[in-house]
């Protein structure tokens, strides 16, 4: 996380990403960089295009002035204004550094109508193979005290737990397994038990504080979320379910319910490949 990328379209909502993000920030040392997007001048002509980049550069140094002197170094916060189709800009962006992540709200106005509306508001998740720290409405807390970890009978579910328990170091945070289950099947009762242990045990060889709970319900998302509010949880983390289409990229529609309905912030990571035998490893990424 030494590089953390935050669309802005200087809405209120796009500046709760810019704060989250400086706090992540503080924590892992990490450079902050505010994107805002334009479409191409076709759509706008040249003159009403230079304008919004001239606004854009001027609102960017206002912000530079607010918010560089909290973060750890001021000069870690930097801005670039790009043209193109926003989500995918954004990802771009992110992709051309190391150890990146995006931190955004999923609700804003104006400049990025087409990514915060409706389900667009998921494309930049979906487009991404990185990790993408999403935000709803409301205030952001300054800390990260309690993560829950929901684990279900998926072969990804624990790719999420690397990251997962990075966070939890970084902020001495406390993290809840949350062991999930939608049927009465023995078969999938055990497969979750067993990954939750093993999830427990990675924790505790990492100094990482935990609870392990095991819930079954007909929804998980919703499941999931009660639960988070239960113990005032200040972040969920999740995998994303995503399919390559001719089309488009679809995000499955448990992440699309628990980005649509979470009032908590959301880490989502992106599945790379299943897991070898069940180990935690995959592809040379040690888990």
């Amino acid at each position: 996380m030494k590089n953390i990328i935050v669309p802005i379209d200087f809405s209120e909502e796009s500046l709760n990403g810019l704060r989250l993000a400086i706090h992540f920030a503080n924590r892992f040392s990490s450079r902050v960089q505010m994107v805002y997007v334009q479409k191409y001048p076709s759509e706008m002509g040249r003159i009403g295009y230079e304008e919004e980049k001239k606004n854009a550069l001027q609102k960017f140094e206002l912000l530079k002035q607010e918010y560089a002197p909290k973060l750890h170094k001021p000069e870690l916060l930097e801005y670039i204004v790009k043209k193109g189709k926003i989500f995918r800009e954004v990802v771009n962006q992110a992709q051309a550094f190391d150890n990146s992540v995006i931190v955004c709200s999923t609700h804003g106005a104006s400049g990025f109508e087409e990514l915060f509306i409706g389900s667009n508001a998921l494309k930049i998740v979906s487009a991404s193979d990185l990790p993408v720290i999403t935000i709803r409405h409301g205030s952001v807390a300054r800390e990260v005290k309690t993560i829950v970890l929901p684990i279900d009978s998926s072969n990804e579910t624990r790719q999420k737990l690397p990251l997962t328990a990075q966070v939890a170091a970084a902020f001495d945070a406390e993290v809840h397994v949350l062991g999930l289950t939608t049927t009465e099947s023995d078969d999938i009762e055990n497969k979750v038990a067993a990954y939750c242990k093993q999830v427990c045990e990675y924790l505790k060889d990492h100094g990482v504080r935990y609870k392990l709970e095991r819930q079954k319900g007909r929804d998980v998302t919703s499941t999931a979320i009660s639960y988070a509010l239960d113990v005032e949880a200040d972040l969920i983390s999740i995998m994303t379910e995503q399919n390559d289409s001719l089309a488009d990229i679809v995000l499955g529609t448990a992440a699309q319910h628990m980005l649509n309905k979470s009032p908590i912030p959301v880490l989502s990571v992106t599945p790379k490949e299943i897991f070898i035998l069940g180990s935690f490893r995959t592809s040379g990424a040690p888990y």
